[in-house]
């Protein structure tokens, strides 16, 4: 007996025409819905041909996309690296054997995961204009690094937690038998296994620090999203411009989704991947990363 037979009864045939229905009343409303978006952007003459031509124009593009992507570009490459050493260095800390240092390290990831992204942006961009640490120029690019090192370090710094522990507890105990220290054990033997099974999941995370930066535009970032509203204030087709950067942020964004798929794929043949049923280190992004025990 298959496991949906046992889960879930067959829908008999009023079940069906029920189903048919309720399916056929859902697609009638998405359809009125985006007849009724379109009837107003057209309304509002956003969908006039001129509206969406000059999105292709060489001037919208070296004035505003490429500047604009180049920006969210940097802010991202930049969160990235110190959020990878930020979460080596604090998931290593909830690892260790020492009480204060893993207490220490445990407030501080818990701390930074409960902060929204948005509001480190602020805080840390009043904090840093205020007391001129950076040039006005550079404070909004370390407002943005600064919130999205913290919050997506501090979720890195789980999924290491959480790899480690989906190893066997053999490896650790084979460690300390030839002499090895716990720390060597961690470093030489535990870590680099669980960077291995995570590496779908952290190539995952570049997408939620990628489509974070687009909150930078709140503290005068001039990233992709800033460039869209830029744009429509000089050209005055403000919805088609915010679709535009939309479809561009989606295509990054499912470009290293791809990315990531390929990678498990590669690592699952290699027989190095996650195992089936370990614990939850293959969350891509996650608010929330599970905390499995030993």
């Amino acid at each position: 007996m298959s496991a949906e037979s046992v889960l879930f009864d067959a829908p008999g045939p009023r079940a069906r025409r029920r189903h048919a229905i309720l399916t056929l009343f859902g697609v009638l409303l998405a359809v009125a819905t985006i007849g009724a978006v379109l009837w107003k952007f057209k309304a509002q003459g956003q969908l006039e041909p001129e509206m969406w031509t000059v999105l292709f124009s060489a001037d919208v593009w070296t004035q505003y996309i490429i500047p604009g992507l180049i920006k969210t570009l940097e802010a991202a490459a930049i969160s990235i690296v110190l959020a990878m050493a930020f979460g080596l260095v604090f998931g290593m800390g909830r690892l260790s054997q020492h009480r204060t240092l893993r207490w220490v390290s445990g407030v501080i990831v818990e701390f930074f995961r409960s902060v929204p992204v948005l509001l480190m942006m602020y805080f840390t961009y009043s904090y840093f204009s205020t007391n001129g640490v950076f040039t006005s120029e550079i404070n909004p690019l370390a407002a943005v690094v600064t919130a999205l090192t913290l919050y997506n370090g501090s979720v890195i710094a789980e999924l290491v937690r959480s790899g480690v522990f989906s190893l066997p507890m053999g490896q650790a105990e084979a460690g300390v038998s030839i002499g090895l220290t716990p720390p060597q054990v961690m470093r030489s033997i535990q870590l680099p296994q669980a960077l291995t099974a995570m590496l779908p999941a952290l190539v995952g995370q570049l997408v939620v620090i990628l489509k974070d930066t687009a909150l930078g535009t709140a503290v005068l970032y001039p990233e992709l999203l800033q460039a869209a509203r830029d744009i429509g204030t000089g050209y005055s087709n403000t919805i088609p411009a915010y679709i535009f950067v939309a479809i561009i942020f989606i295509l990054i964004n499912y470009s290293l989704t791809v990315v990531a798929g390929r990678v498990e794929r590669r690592l699952s043949r290699r027989g190095r991947g996650p195992r089936k049923g370990a614990p939850a280190t293959g969350v891509v992004g996650a608010d929330a990363v599970g905390t499995p025990s030993r």
